[in-house]
């Protein structure tokens, strides 16, 4: 096969669609699997506080990060980043707006080079290392991600809902460190302040025994009214923003690790209503997350289908017969026959 043909194959493996078939791997892990069945169900909880003006979400994800490196046959150091990552992309649903896609990537010059990670306001969300397996010269002494992370680019697009185009924003990469980054690129493109956090917990054996981030941001307020929908309370009405984001920030400094937390059977609502519980939260939401894709053998054919004449014919004298397509975002393997493209 020529490289016009892999390059236009490449290019299928990036289409999207919406039907939710990807092929499920098992976690194999049958010790494993009984004790992530023992926790609270994976579960994200969308809530409000300190009278309307901050919003928020914290997502117990031990499933979806187990089941994000089943599906990708990660290492250690691998769920790590991809893991953060995605918990990350998966914390940036309750900022869509109906039917919205969004596409979360990271590239940078170290060892790991960055990922990218999908998701979709159905709370569907999937992604891929840039490198993998991350090369190390010596064993992990911590967790400290950045000494993998070089100088490098933050990029957030997003495909609202009837658009044909993508609206982009780019950051430099500044703390070397996925939540805090996403953090700054709020600030820095959306002048919003925004925090997030995320933790994945493994056992001595390197198994993912709990995983979890949270969200929080403040809403747009002003002359003691928010944009919230939730009334006001007085007592934070009469709050400047400095003060306010301020003891909020004071807050959220105080959080757990998520991923010792919900390995350990904590429950999402003992963080939002004890941590918070000045700022008199209130959870408007609970969303199913789920680690997806909207891959299909149908959809990869119709696209093989929809290559050149030319093309067409040089796969059938030259094959592969069958084609193998894996893809990018979940590592689905989809065999093609000639055959099937009715050559």
């Amino acid at each position: 096969m020529n490289f016009r043909n892999l390059f236009s194959l490449c290019y299928v493996l990036i289409i999207l669609c919406y039907i939710q078939i990807m092929i499920v791997k098992e976690i194999s892990d049958k010790e494993l699997s009984t004790f992530i069945n023992s926790l609270y169900p994976d579960e994200m909880s969308v809530f409000v506080m300190a009278g309307g003006r901050f919003r928020g979400a914290l997502f117990h994800g031990t499933r979806f990060v187990n089941q994000m490196r089943a599906q990708h046959n990660l290492g250690i150091l691998e769920t790590q980043v991809l893991g953060q990552a995605c918990l990350s992309g998966a914390l940036l649903l309750p900022t869509m707006k109906g039917r919205e896609y969004v596409i979360f990537r990271y590239d940078t010059n170290g060892p790991a080079a960055g990922f990218s990670v999908e998701a979709d306001s159905k709370g569907t969300v999937r992604g891929y290392l840039l490198q993998d397996p991350i090369p190390i010269d010596k064993p992990l002494e911590n967790w400290d991600l950045s000494q993998f992370f070089g100088e490098g680019t933050l990029t957030i697009s997003r495909l609202p809902e009837g658009s044909k185009e993508f609206q982009t924003g780019t950051v430099e990469i500044k703390h070397k460190n996925i939540a805090k980054d996403l953090a700054w690129y709020f600030q820095q493109s959306e002048q919003t302040h925004t925090a997030f956090t995320t933790s994945i917990m493994m056992d001595k054996l390197g198994r993912v025994i709990g995983a979890g981030g949270m969200f929080l941001q403040k809403m747009p307020f002003e002359g003691g009214k928010s944009n919230s929908s939730v009334k006001n309370d007085d007592e934070f009405a009469s709050m400047s923003d400095e003060e306010l984001v301020a003891k909020v920030e004071h807050a959220f400094s105080a959080c757990p690790s998520l991923g010792q937390w919900f390995s350990e059977g904590g429950d999402a609502d003992d963080i939002i209503y004890g941590l918070f519980r000045e700022f008199k939260p209130s959870v408007a939401l609970r969303r199913d997350v789920r680690f997806d894709c909207p891959c299909s053998k149908e959809k990869f054919l119709s696209h093989v289908k929809a290559l050149s004449q030319s093309e067409l014919e040089d796969i059938k004298k030259n094959g592969p017969d069958p084609l193998e397509i894996v893809c990018h975002n979940c590592s689905s393997v989809y065999n093609i026959s000639v055959s099937e493209l009715g050559l």
